[in-house]
């Protein structure tokens, strides 16, 4: 699919993975709507000329038919990025004994699964009534899973769960829309330097940086943004998660 002139929606798109993922789509000439929850950053990087900033909560079914709508206002929408996400730790049970708080839980598995199927919903319906492309595309999403889903930490459970849901969701997802001319795919990110990874203790990030096969570093959101950008382009690519990581496997932690 040609990126050039293509109406584009990234959600968090105002900080990391999303951040980058927006300016590349931008620098390719798609005509672009950012959507964040952070009205500060968002409108700060609409500022910088990378498309429409909304202000939207992703598990919120008004907040994103209004995004989707400001976007099909540009033209016909084909390209979707599910960059939103949180990342918070939390052992199912304490060192005190204490159980994993449900509404944490629940909140994470909002945010990143819920959230991106919200995203997903709303978007396959409004490129279902795009006119298909010479290669009969009407469009293609693409959501942001983990190596978490298939190598999940300690600490991780919500996490963990909630993108091995984005991966599970992938396949299917793509079969649903097939006939619609509509691509799912998604990327599973290893280790990337955005703010989510500054949580991260220093022992811990130089333990998992040796632990990659090579090059041994965190990833540029750049190379995230790199990776969309051919998805866009490779029409062959659908149902799939491909991992971004360095050769890296996840230790317990």
């Amino acid at each position: 699919m040609e990126i050039d002139g293509t109406v584009a929606l990234v959600t968090g798109a105002a900080s990391g993975l999303g951040r980058a993922t927006a300016q590349g789509l931008s620098e390719a000439g798609a005509k672009l709507v950012c959507v964040d929850s952070d009205g500060e950053r968002g409108r700060e990087l609409a500022d910088t000329g990378t498309g429409v900033f909304v202000l939207a909560d992703v598990t919120s079914a008004p907040d994103i038919a209004s995004a989707v709508k400001r976007a099909t206002a540009l033209g016909p929408l084909r390209v979707v990025v599910n960059c939103a996400g949180v990342g918070w730790g939390a052992r199912i049970v304490d060192r005190h004994g204490e159980p994993h708080d449900l509404d944490l839980f629940q909140r994470i598995v909002g945010i990143n699964l819920v959230g991106t199927f919200n995203v997903l919903r709303l978007a396959a319906a409004a490129m279902a009534a795009n006119e298909p492309n010479p290669a009969g595309e009407r469009g293609v999403i693409i959501n942001t899973a983990s190596i978490a889903a298939y190598e999940g930490q300690i600490g991780q459970a919500a996490y963990a769960a909630s993108k091995s849901g984005v991966v599970g969701l992938t396949l299917a997802a793509a079969r649903d829309l097939a006939s619609l001319g509509i691509r799912v795919v998604s990327i599973a990110p290893g280790l990337f330097d955005t703010p989510m990874l500054s949580l991260v203790p220093e022992p811990t990030r130089q333990a998992l940086t040796q632990a990659m096969a090579a090059p041994r570093r965190f990833g540029q959101t750049g190379e995230y943004a790199s990776l969309v950008l051919e998805i866009v382009r490779n029409t062959y690519l659908n149902g799939e998660t491909v991992r971004l990581d360095a050769g890296l496997r996840m230790m317990p932690r």
